[in-house]
C-alpha cells in the first residue's frame, strides 16, 4: 500500500495535494511553540504576580501562575501564520473562517487574561462571549434550524449563541483540576480534527483544530499534575470558543434535535459536568457563573479516593469514549477511528509519561 492508498482509506479529503502536510506541520510547530514558550511564561507571572490564589474552587496550596492561556494562544497563532506563509490560504472563504473565529478568540482571550489577573463582572464577560457568539453567525458560522417554522432563523441565532457560550463556559469550568480541560480539550481536537479532514469545505476548522490541539498538548506537558501553570480563564475561554465554533463549522443542519447529539458528544464530558452543577447551585439558590465549589465531577472523583492523575485520566477516558462514539455516528470509517484514537492514546502517553519523568528527576535532584 502506498502513501496516497493509505490517506485515501483514512478518509484524508484531497490526498495528493499537500494540505495535509500542512495540517501536520501547523499541529507540530503549535505543539513546539506553546512548549517551548510556557517555562518563559512561568517565571514572568511569578515575577509579576500573574497567579491563582488557593480557593474554593482550585486543588493548589500554593500561588500558582495563570497565565498559561497566553502561551495557548501564541502557539496557535504562530502555527496558523507560519502554516499560511508556507502554503497560502487562497481561497477567501477559508481565510475569512479562519481569521473569524481567531478574532473571536483574541477578544475572550482578552477578557480572560484581564479578569484571570483583577477580576471582572460576570455579567460583562457574558455579554463578550455574546458578542463573540454574533461575529461567528455573522460570518455563516451557525446552527441552522429546519423545523419549518417562521421562527426558525431567531431559533438558529438563540441556539448558536447557547452552543458557543455554553461551551465556552463549560471548558472554563473544568479548569479546576491539573491536566484535566488541557487533556480534555487535547482530545476533542483530535477528534473533531479527524473529522474535518474528510471535508475540503471544512478546511479552516481542519486547520485551526491542528493548531489547537498541538497548543493544548504542549501546555499539557507543563500542567498534568503536579502542575507547574494554568490555563486560566484566558486559555480556557480560548479553548472553549474555538473548540463551539470548530464543531459547527459548514453551517451545521438541523432538522430534529437528535441531529445535533454527536456535535454534543464531542464535548460531552464538559456539558455534563456544567449542567450538573448549574442544576446543584441553582436548587441552593446561588448563582452558578459566580459561585466557586468543589462540586464538579473530578471533585467527586477525588472524595471517592482517586488521585488527581488518576482522576484526570479517568475524564479523559470517557471522553475518548464519546468521541469515539460522535466519530462512529459522523459516519467515519473504522481505521479512521482506530488511526485517531491510537494518536490520542499515544501522544497523551508520552506527554504524560515526560512529564512524570521530569517530576521524577526533580525530586531525585532535590532528595540529593
Amino acid at each position: 500500500m502506498n502513501l496516497y492508498s493509505f490517506l485515501n482509506s483514512l478518509g484524508i479529503a484531497n490526498p495528493t495535494g499537500t494540505g495535509w502536510l500542512a495540517v501536520i506541520f501547523t499541529f507540530i510547530l503549535a505543539w513546539v511553540v506553546t512548549y517551548r514558550f510556557i517555562p518563559q511564561v512561568r517565571t514572568f507571572a511569578l515575577r509579576v504576580g500573574w497567579a491563582d490564589q488557593p480557593n474554593a474552587r482550585r486543588l493548589n496550596r500554593e500561588p500558582l501562575p495563570n497565565a498559561g492561556g497566553l502561551a495557548i494562544y501564541a502557539g496557535v497563532i504562530a502555527a496558523l501564520i507560519l502554516a499560511t506563509f508556507l502554503r497560502p490560504i487562497v481561497i477567501e472563504a477559508v481565510l475569512a473562517q479562519v481569521l473569524t473565529i481567531l478574532l473571536g478568540g483574541s477578544m475572550l482571550v482578552l477578557v480572560g487574561f484581564i479578569d484571570d489577573q483583577y477580576g471582572l463582572p460576570p455579567l460583562f464577560r457574558l455579554l463578550t462571549q455574546i458578542l463573540a457568539s454574533l461575529l461567528l453567525i455573522g460570518s455563516g458560522t451557525i446552527i441552522q434550524l429546519n423545523f419549518g417554522t417562521p421562527i426558525d432563523p431567531i431559533l438558529s441565532v438563540l441556539l448558536t449563541i447557547i452552543w458557543v457560550v455554553g461551551i465556552t463556559n463549560a471548558v472554563n469550568l473544568m479548569d479546576g483540576m491539573d491536566g484535566l480541560a488541557g487533556g480534555i480539550s487535547f482530545i476533542t481536537a483530535m477528534s473533531l480534527l479527524a473529522v474535518s479532514a474528510q471535508f475540503e469545505a471544512r478546511a479552516a476548522a481542519t486547520l485551526v483544530l491542528a493548531a489547537v490541539a498541538g497548543s493544548a498538548l504542549g501546555f499539557l506537558r507543563h500542567n498534568f499534575h503536579p502542575s507547574h501553570i494554568i490555563m486560566g480563564d484566558a486559555g480556557a475561554y480560548f479553548l472553549g470558543y474555538v473548540l463551539a465554533g470548530t464543531s459547527i463549522l459548514g453551517n451545521l443542519k438541523v432538522t430534529t434535535l437528535f441531529a445535533l447529539i454527536p456535535t454534543v458528544l464531542f464535548v460531552l464530558v464538559p456539558v455534563l459536568d456544567t449542567t450538573q452543577v448549574f442544576v446543584r447551585r441553582l436548587m441552593v439558590g446561588k448563582n452558578p457563573l459566580s459561585t466557586p465549589g468543589k462540586d464538579h465531577l473530578h471533585h467527586r472523583l477525588l472524595a471517592w479516593g482517586f488521585s488527581q492523575r488518576h482522576a484526570a485520566i479517568i475524564l479523559w477516558a470517557i471522553t475518548l469514549v464519546s468521541n469515539w462514539v460522535a466519530m462512529r455516528m459522523q459516519g467515519m470509517s473504522g481505521i479512521m477511528m482506530l488511526a485517531t484514537t491510537i494518536g490520542i492514546v499515544l501522544l497523551l502517553s508520552f506527554t504524560v509519561w515526560r512529564r512524570l519523568r521530569a517530576v521524577f528527576r526533580a525530586t531525585k535532584g532535590i532528595a540529593r
